[in-house]
C-alpha cells in the first residue's frame, strides 16, 4: 500500500499546527485516503474475481437444473479470452465445479464481487456482462437464472433499467415491469415472461435506458452519462476481454444515439 498520503498529511497537520497532535491528525486523515485509494485501485491481477465470477457462472448455468454443452462452451471461451494462466485456469474450472453444486449458495459470491468492484461501476458493468453471456447461452433464460442475475445487478448498484440496456445490447428485449419477478429474487413466480431476442436488432431506445417519447434534452443526457460509464479508458486494469467487451458496448451507445439523433433530426 502507498502510504504517500499519510506522509503528506502528516506534513501538513504539522506545518498548520507547529505540534505533534496535529501531524497525528494529519497523517490519519492521509492514511484514509490511502485507504480508500487502495480500495478504489484493487485490480483482477490481485485474483480478487475469478474464482467469485466462475463460481457464479457455474450456479447461473446449474440455476435450470441441467449444465448445457453451450454453458460449457461459454465458460471455456472465457477462460481463453481472459488469458487466465495455469494457475487462474485451475481456479476457474475449481469454482465453475462448485458453482453448480446444488447446495451452493450464490449470494456469498455475489457478496464477494461486490467487495471486488467497490464503487467502480465500471467494474460493475463487464461483470454482470459476463455472466449475461451465460444467462443467454441457451436463449431466452429461465426465471432461475434472470433472479440470479437481477441479484447481482442489485449488489452492484446496477438498475434493473441498466440492466435492461445492456440486455438490449445483447439483442434481447426485456420489461422488468411485466413478468421480470421483484427485488426478492424469488424465481420468476407466475406469469413470467423471459427476454426475446429482438430480431430487428437493438432497440436504440432500450440501448440508452429511455422510453421512446423521452425529449432531446434527457436523450443527450442518458446518452452522455452511460458513455462516461462504459467507456473504455476508464476500466484501468481489466482483463483485455473485458475491456474488449466495454468498447463494443461504448460502440453499441455511440450506434444507438446516432440513430436516434437521424431518427429525431437532431445534432
Amino acid at each position: 500500500m502507498n502510504f504517500s498520503g499519510t506522509l503528506i498529511g502528516a506534513v501538513i497537520g504539522m506545518w498548520l499546527t507547529h505540534n505533534l497532535l496535529g501531524a497525528l491528525i494529519g497523517g490519519a486523515l492521509g492514511f484514509m485516503f490511502d485507504a480508500s485509494r487502495q480500495q478504489r485501485r484493487r485490480t483482477p491481477a490481485q485474483g480478487g474475481y475469478v474464482g467469485p465470477l466462475f463460481a457464479l457462472i457455474g450456479a447461473v448455468a446449474k440455476a435450470d437444473g441441467r449444465i448445457s454443452e453451450a454453458e460449457i462452451a461459454i465458460a471455456e471461451r472465457m477462460m481463453s479470452r481472459m488469458g487466465l494462466d495455469q494457475d487462474e485456469r485451475r481456479r476457474a474450472i475449481e469454482a465453475f465445479n462448485e458453482g453448480k453444486q446444488p447446495e451452493f449458495n450464490a449470494t456469498e459470491v455475489i457478496d464477494e464481487l461486490r467487495q471486488w468492484v467497490g464503487h467502480r461501476r465500471d467494474h460493475a458493468f463487464p461483470v454482470i456482462d459476463v455472466v449475461i453471456d451465460t444467462v443467454l447461452a441457451e436463449g431466452a433464460p429461465s426465471p432461475e437464472k434472470m433472479a440470479i442475475l437481477r441479484q447481482l445487478a442489485f449488489a452492484l448498484r446496477v438498475s434493473d433499467m441498466e440492466l435492461m440496456a445492456l440486455m438490449a445490447m445483447k439483442g434481447y428485449a426485456w420489461n422488468a415491469g411485466t413478468g421480470g419477478g421483484n427485488r426478492s429474487y424469488g424465481g420468476g413466480g407466475g406469469g413470467y415472461v423471459p427476454p426475446q431476442r429482438n430480431t430487428q436488432g437493438p432497440d436504440p431506445y432500450a440501448v440508452l435506458g429511455i422510453q421512446r417519447d423521452s425529449d432531446e434534452r434527457a436523450i443527450k443526457r442518458a446518452y452522455r452519462k452511460l458513455i462516461s460509464e462504459h467507456h473504455p479508458d476508464r476500466l484501468g486494469d481489466l482483463p483485455e476481454d473485458m475491456r474488449r467487451r466495454a468498447e463494443a458496448r461504448a460502440s453499441e451507445i455511440n450506434a444507438a444515439y446516432e440513430r436516434i439523433k437521424a431518427e429525431r433530426g437532431f445534432k
